[in-house]
Parts: structure tokens; C-alpha cells; sequence
């Protein structure tokens, strides 16, 4: 027998979500990761949980439509991580017309599934808050509702999830090669220690990496190898960067730029504005993508249009970038490939089955997971769908109970700033009581490092979260990277080493 019903290649959002609907499921689940999880596309999004306006003009209507009923299903299962906001929308009739902008806003909110989220509105910009750093050519605009998410906090809490329903959670662990014969079998270098594996079907979920892991890792029977499949994996670099705060509300804004790509801009980590994305076709290495000058320019460009507060290259305090896996005509330009995701079964008479997943958003993870569990329930059968209405760790509380949570976790630790206790509370919902379960006084935090990141949450998301060096820390497990000193973050990359 096989020592798992199913191997997961991928921990993103897609190969998280993919293994804990199946560990829910009573499947036994092996998922490996080469990097950290969420270590490229999964933690360089917008962080949006939206439907896709611009996706309306494309006729993506089924796109939209479900990811905007996964959009109020996600706000519920993970409250901590996902949370309502509004998006400003400046009217600029050279762009669009404002009378398509309003059909679609009022098509946005029909379609929606809206129950939670209030609907659109027009702001008089010379009157209302959100006018006052912009332009003063800019009179008028509609705002409506999407949601803001820490995604890849969302990576890793599906993986925990998963973990705890019994799935097998493999990072900095590569599949160097994959044999297909009536089971799996899965070759695997974890930091140089060789390991093999069995699996009943394997799920490629590698993201950028899809095709070049069938080409040069798995190993099957002629004629259907590599060579005679056809490739339909579009690369489509998006980049986004950060500065400071450019305005003090807590509104969004979606700017409608010149190529009629939109820009947002959004609040980010109390201190800053986070500005993306671009849209490019991408060829090369998916771990070497970083934004060019010229795509830094260009967003800059596009918020100068909009903003009184100008900003350029220099302001950049960070700025990254990620690449989209696409499925189409490799030859067509990145804007025109649609961003519905795609699911390829291989089954063969007497191997194994692989299911290899192209494309997918943040937003509709959830989703694509239980399409390639239906897409494999012939494999395990009297299985059922459990994860639409099942909160992810930490999110077992009501969607608008967080002002509650942060000042029950104010009593409890009345030591802990404020801003503390708020942030302990959006990352880790109703479990901050597992991070400060041995913390009694501010001595128990142990060692500060910087913002306000403590020894014992370290240790918690060294034992509970897999992560092993600083960057796991300050970008993934959280966003203080962006408020610690190189010399701070040398200082907690020697506390996370091993003697």
C-alpha cells in the first residue's frame, strides 16, 4: 500500500488549500515544498480578496461571480486575516466612461453574493476625506467594498490546518524526481538528505513551476512524456512597491492609468501605501522575478497622476514582485490570457494519475481546492466537501468580533501595548492565547527584537509554523520586515540558528 492516498507538489496558497480539503477529507497527505511556504507568488499578491472589477471588461463574468462569493466565505473563516475594505474610485472620464463605471460597480454588487459587504456609493471628493489627498482635478468618484488579506499568513494557517488533520507538511524539501508507475514513487532531497515516498496520485501544484517539474522530474512511458505535450504555461509578472504613507483614512483607491490597466492603493502596515500592480509577460527564472526600474516608474507615474503627494524611485522602501501562472495561448499577451484557472488530469490504464493545476487567485483557493477533489472523487470515493463553512485557525469567532478579540486579549495581557495586542490578535485570531500561553509578564516575551516582535512569538511560529530563519519571520510569518534594522533582523536570524 501506498504510503499516501496523495502527494502535493507546491506549498502555495493552491497546494495549501489543496492538502487540508483533502487531510479533511480522512485522505492521508503528503505535501512538499522546496523554499518556506508561500515563498514566491503566494506572498507577492495585491493581498486582495476580490472579485476582479476590471475582470467585467474582459466578460470574465463567471470569474467574478464566484470569486466573489468565495470573497464573504473567506471574510468568515478567517476574520483575523481577511477584512472588509473600501475602495475609492476617482472618476476620470478620459479613461472610462462614468456611466460604464457605474453598470459595472451596480453588475459588481448584484453578482456578489454581497450579505456582509456594503453596496457602492458616489463621494463628492471636494467635500469628502477621501478627496483631500488627491488632485484637485478629481471632483467625483464611487467607492464599494472589497477585502484586504495577509496572504500568505493564509498559506500558512491552511497548511497548519492541514497538519492537524493529519497531512504530512514537507518545506525546504524538493521532489527531485517523481517515477509513475501503479503508485508514486517520490524522490526527495530535504537539504541534502535523500528520503523516498509512495503516493496513490500526485497533484501538481508548483505554481511558475508547473511545467518545468513535469519536464524535469517526472519520469513516465513514451509517447506521452514531455516531449509531446504542448505547453500552455504563461508567465505574467505583476510588481508592487511600497512607501510611506501617502494619506491618513483607511480607504483604498483603484486608479485607472493610462493603458487602461488599474493601479491600487492601499493602506499597508499602519506607516506605509502599498502601490501594484504591473501586468508583463514573463520569461525566465520564477525565483530570480524582481520589479524592473522601468515598472517602479511606471506605478510611481501612475499615482502621481492621482496623488498631491508625489513619490519616485527614491521612496521606495520596498518593492517586490511575483509572477502569475497562466493557462492559454503562450503566444498571446499577458492582459489578454483569462485568469480562470485550469485542472489537467493524467490517468492512464495502470499508472498512477497526476492532476496538474495551472493559474488561480488568492481569492479563489478554496474553490480550486474542491474542484480537484471532485475531479478526483472517482480515486477517493465517499469523500464530501467540508471547507465552505469550517474557519481557519484562529478564525472561530464572529467576522465583525475583531474590536472584541483585541480587547479580550487586552484584559488578559493588560501589559502588551495596544498596537500589540492588535497585531497579535489580526495574525493569529482567537489563538494569540497559544502564542502567549506560557507568558505571564513582560519578562516571559523574552527577547525584543524589534517592533514589537518578542522571543515567545518566535519560538511559537518556529514550533507551529515551520519557520526557520528571519525572513520566514519578518516577511511571511508577518510583515515586520519593514520596520526592523538590518541589524535587528542579524540579531533574530542567530536566535533562530542552531548551535
Amino acid at each position: 500500500m501506498a504510503d499516501f492516498d496523495l502527494a502535493v507538489v507546491g506549498g502555495g496558497i493552491n497546494g495549501t488549500g489543496i492538502a487540508r480539503d483533502a487531510a479533511g477529507r480522512g485522505l492521508r497527505v503528503l505535501l512538499v515544498e522546496q523554499n518556506d511556504l508561500a515563498s514566491a507568488t503566494s506572498s507577492a499578491s495585491s493581498k486582495l480578496i476580490h472579485g476582479g472589477l476590471r475582470y467585467l471588461e474582459h466578460y470574465e463574468f463567471g470569474l467574478v461571480r464566484a470569486a466573489l462569493k468565495e470573497r464573504e466565505i473567506l471574510l468568515r473563516a478567517a476574520p483575523h486575516l481577511v477584512r472588509p475594505l473600501r475602495f475609492v474610485l476617482p472618476l476620470n472620464p478620459a479613461r472610462r466612461s462614468t456611466i460604464m463605471l457605474r453598470l459595472g460597480l451596480l453588475l459588481y454588487d448584484w453578482i456578489g453574493w454581497r450579505k456582509i459587504l456594503p453596496g457602492t456609493r458616489e463621494i463628492d471628493l471636494l467635500t469628502d476625506a477621501a478627496g483631500e489627498p488627491l488632485r484637485y482635478a478629481f471632483h467625483h468618484a464611487y467607492e464599494y467594498s472589497d477585502c484586504f488579506a495577509d496572504d500568505a499568513r493564509l498559506v500558512v494557517l491552511n497548511a497548519v490546518d492541514a497538519a492537524e488533520r493529519g497531512a504530512s507538511i514537507r518545506t525546504r524539501t524538493r521532489c527531485v524526481r517523481a517515477e509513475r508507475e501503479k503508485e508514486w514513487q517520490l524522490i526527495l532531497n530535504a537539504r541534502g538528505r535523500r528520503e523516498t515516498a509512495t503516493a496513490r496520485v500526485l497533484v501538481n501544484a508548483a505554481g511558475a513551476w508547473v511545467e518545468s517539474f513535469i519536464d524535469g522530474v517526472v519520469r513516465q512511458t513514451e509517447p506521452h512524456g514531455s516531449r509531446d505535450r504542448k505547453p500552455h504555461l504563461m508567465l505574467d509578472k505583476g510588481s508592487h512597491i511600497v512607501v510611506r504613507r501617502l494619506y491618513d483614512h483607511d480607504r483604498a483607491y483603484i486608479l485607472q492609468a493610462a493603458d487602461r490597466r488599474v493601479v491600487f492603493a492601499i493602506p499597508f502596515q499602519d506607516d506605509f501605501t502599498l502601490i501594484g500592480t504591473t501586468d508583463a509577460k514573463f520569461v525566465g527564472d520564477p525565483a530570480m522575478v524582481a520589479p524592473s526600474g522601468e515598472e517602479i516608474d511606471y506605478l510611481c507615474g501612475v499615482a502621481n497622476e492621482y496623488f498631491r503627494n508625489t513619490v519616485s524611485a527614491a521612496d521606495v522602501v520596498w518593492a517586490y514582485a511575483g509572477v502569475r501562472s497562466l493557462y492559454g495561448d503562450v503566444k498571446r499577451k499577458a492582459q489578454d490570457v483569462g485568469r480562470e484557472y485550469a485542472l489537467l488530469l493524467d490517468e492512464r490504464s495502470g499508472e498512477a494519475p497526476m492532476l496538474t493545476v495551472y493559474g488561480g487567485k488568492l481569492t479563489t483557493y478554496r474553490r480550486l481546492a474542491e474542484d480537484v477533489l471532485a475531479k478526483l472523487a472517482h480515486f477517493f470515493p465517499n469523500t464530501r466537501p467540508w471547507t465552505a463553512r469550517s474557519p481557519l485557525p484562529g478564525g472561530d469567532f464572529v467576522y465583525d468580533g475583531m474590536e472584541t478579540l483585541i480587547a479580550r486579549t487586552v484584559r488578559t495581557w493588560p501589559f502588551l501595548a495596544q498596537d500589540h495586542a492588535r497585531r497579535l490578535a489580526h495574525a493569529y485570531g482567537t489563538r494569540v492565547a497559544d502564542v502567549l500561553k506560557n507568558v505571564a509578564g513582560p519578562s516571559d516575551l523574552g527577547v525584543r527584537f524589534g517592533a514589537d516582535l518578542t522571543a515567545a512569538e518566535v519560538r511559537y511560529l518556529m514550533s507551529k509554523e515551520w519557520a526557520q530563519t528571519a525572513d520566514d519571520v519578518l516577511w511571511r510569518r508577518s510583515k515586520l520586515g519593514l520596520h526592523l534594522t538590518d541589524a535587528q533582523r542579524l540579531t533574530l536570524d542567530r536566535f533562530m540558528t542552531p548551535p
